[in-house]
């Protein structure tokens, strides 16, 4: 009787536990057509949100980035056609984590292009990450309806393969992990930056595009303007 207690215990004590780690999918508007959508993970006992973006055009609709996981990724698909009546048609992969290509295997499965650079690719392979279906070897322009989607790799910093993605439109760039959160005190995980190259990376992301409307990073808060990149600077400072 006693051990049967103690299973039952430790059976709800899993649930439990289980439960208080299932964190919600949170969609956000930061535009007129692009939302910016929030997954999280736990990380020491407290869930830690990453950014992935989707932009809603008259041909379909482009994400930039995935979800953590394929649970949370259906989730997020589901949505995005109950609320806009459209489908996913192109996802664009920043650089080589799970924070970024986690769910791709699940999008290559519903018929959805997944791209991302050829050294992304590569990486993704050697780390046994999941990996984009098509490939680019330079800057790239997409243009999916009446949207243009460009991306640009401005240099090492976050990851050797870090690369922004920039509309042109309404002037919104997506930085990825490249770029800091308002409310991050600290770089992150560094165990694949370039501590060195990572400022001049920065940068040469400004003089590429002026006046931006919005940044979105990887992880935390958007701002407007350049607030992101000053503070992603300002953060490199203190290395």
């Amino acid at each position: 009787m006693k051990q049967l207690f103690f299973t039952l215990c430790l059976l709800f004590s899993v649930v439990a536990n289980a439960q208080q780690k299932s964190y919600k999918l949170a969609i956000t508007q930061v535009a007129q057509n692009y939302y910016v959508f929030t997954t999280y993970k736990d990380y020491q006992g407290s869930p830690f949100p990453a950014n992935g973006l989707y932009v809603v055009t008259d041909a379909g609709v482009v994400m930039i980035d995935s979800p953590w996981d394929t649970d949370k990724t259906q989730q997020l698909l589901d949505s995005i056609e109950i609320k806009h009546h459209k489908k996913v048609v192109l996802a664009i992969a920043t650089h080589a984590h799970a924070d970024r290509t986690g769910a791709f295997d699940i999008l290559k499965t519903q018929g959805i292009k997944t791209y991302s650079s050829a050294l992304t690719k590569q990486l993704c392979i050697e780390q046994n990450e999941k990996q984009a279906e098509f490939v680019f070897t330079k800057d790239t322009t997409f243009r999916v309806g009446d949207l243009t989607i460009n991306t640009f790799f401005p240099g090492e910093g976050h990851t050797k393969d870090n690369i922004v993605v920039w509309f042109d439109k309404d002037r919104i760039l997506y930085g990825g992990c490249f770029v800091k959160g308002m409310s991050a005190t600290d770089l992150g995980n560094i165990k694949e930056a370039n501590i060195k190259a990572w400022p001049v990376s920065v940068q040469n992301t400004m003089r590429q595009y002026p006046m931006p409307s919005l940044i979105i990073p990887g992880h935390q808060e958007w701002a407007p303007g350049y607030q992101c990149l000053v503070h992603t600077l300002k953060l490199l400072s203190k290395q």
